[in-house]
């Protein structure tokens, strides 16, 4: 294993080593397993616990000649709307925000091709109708890059009819339809209101989606390629537009393969795809909403809000993925529950690849994870590291007993 680490309960928020609360080795021992050699990448593990951190460690390679350190970074992907809907859930709050007041009441345009009617709370459990974007702009792929063309052809496009009865999961351009709503109603630009209200306040500086050009020599290197069982993503995305997966295919724009894969990603506000963070930074974000809406004496939202926004309302068979999702405002269930009675305890977001973050209120814990290493042996779309490892997390909470004071 790489670096220092120490077993002591600490109040650190950020560790100079590697640091692990005993009552949570079983699960250090299982994160180090996941990264053995440089062909399994690298990643990091954060975890509160009623607001104390109680893991922060590291393995494996950020680079295939540079080992995973204490300040690298990963793109999260959807990990990204997890952090992007507690901002909203924050102006909210504060009343600048009504969930179910149509979006085009912020943003007049928005009302154009009939969704005139479409509500904040639509927008936040992916019922708007538009999650497409292969299409969406004319012109070379290299336009997917333009942020607000990207959302000014949302505001103009007509809604699936689907969205009527179930969800239909915006891969991508839930971002986009969030970060204008920030704009609108706060008058200033998505990052500087998601820098002020949450990642200064809480200490979690690594919350970036335009990342700051003197921090892009941090962020980890992604690989595999993007394919989909084993093809390129261009052909695999056109076979699967002959089947019931259509609609996911439609979600990415062409030529998407390369357009995560290039530099110029980092320049654009994509809160629906592309997050720079550290598991620290994420862990700390839900470590809040696992704690009452609090870390470290500052509230990040009230507990009635918290209770609010994780409420179920949609488990229906989602248009776009296929199978039924149970979302919340901005969140789904952690893990997901086959059953429509079985209440969701734990919430957050997974994204591609395998990072993620979630907060579990009925513990009191949050956990954040990223990694380079986009998915497991077969597929690089995601696999099981992070559900072994929230579940693992999840049994070591339950279990726990406060650490005896020694003077």
């Amino acid at each position: 294993m790489l670096g220092r680490r120490t077993t002591e309960s600490s109040a650190m928020t950020h560790p100079a080593a590697q640091f692990v609360d005993r009552r949570f080795a079983r699960l250090v021992a299982e994160f180090d397993r996941l990264f053995r050699q440089p062909s399994d990448g690298g990643g990091a593990l954060a975890v509160y616990l009623h607001g104390e951190p109680v893991v922060d460690v590291w393995a494996g390679f950020a680079h295939p000649d540079r080992p995973w350190g204490r300040d690298t970074v990963a793109m999260a992907y959807s990990t990204s709307k997890g952090i992007a809907s507690t901002l909203v859930h924050r102006l909210a709050e504060r009343g600048l925000i009504d969930y179910d007041e149509p979006l085009a009441t912020y943003w007049p345009e928005f009302a154009a091709a009939g969704k005139g009617r479409i509500t904040v709370r639509a927008i936040l459990t992916h019922r708007a109708g538009l999650h497409r974007l292969r299409g969406l702009l004319p012109g070379p792929p290299e336009r997917f890059f333009d942020d607000e063309a990207v959302t000014a052809a949302l505001a103009a496009a007509a809604p699936d009819p689907r969205h009527r009865v179930t969800s239909g999961y915006h891969g991508i351009t839930y971002g986009h339809l969030v970060a204008e709503l920030v704009r609108r109603v706060t008058g200033a630009e998505f990052t500087d209101v998601l820098r002020t209200e949450i990642a200064q306040p809480l200490a979690a500086e690594e919350l970036w989606f335009r990342v700051p050009s003197s921090e892009r020599e941090r962020i980890a290197a992604n690989f595999p390629r993007l394919t989909i069982a084993g093809m390129n993503w261009e052909r695999s995305s056109r076979l699967l537009t002959r089947t019931r997966f259509a609609a996911a295919a439609e979600t990415t724009p062409e030529g998407f393969a390369d357009l995560v894969a290039d530099p110029r990603l980092h320049d654009s506000v994509m809160p629906g795809l592309n997050g720079v963070f550290s598991a620290r930074a994420v862990a700390r974000v839900y470590g809040a909403l696992a704690n009452g809406g609090q870390l470290d004496g500052y509230q990040v939202l009230r507990p009635d809000t918290i209770e609010q926004m994780t409420r179920r309302q949609v488990f229906t068979s989602d248009y776009v993925l296929a199978f039924r999702i149970p979302w919340a405002m901005g969140y789904h269930g952690v893990p997901m529950k086959p059953s429509k009675n079985e209440p969701i305890s734990a919430f957050g977001h997974f994204g591609l690849g395998g990072s993620g973050g979630f907060a579990d209120p009925a513990t009191g814990m949050s956990l954040g994870f990223v990694t380079n290493r986009l998915g497991g042996k077969l597929t690089p779309l995601g696999d099981a590291r992070l559900a072994r490892l929230g579940a693992l997390a999840h049994h070591l909470a339950r279990g726990t007993r406060p650490l005896a004071v020694t003077e």
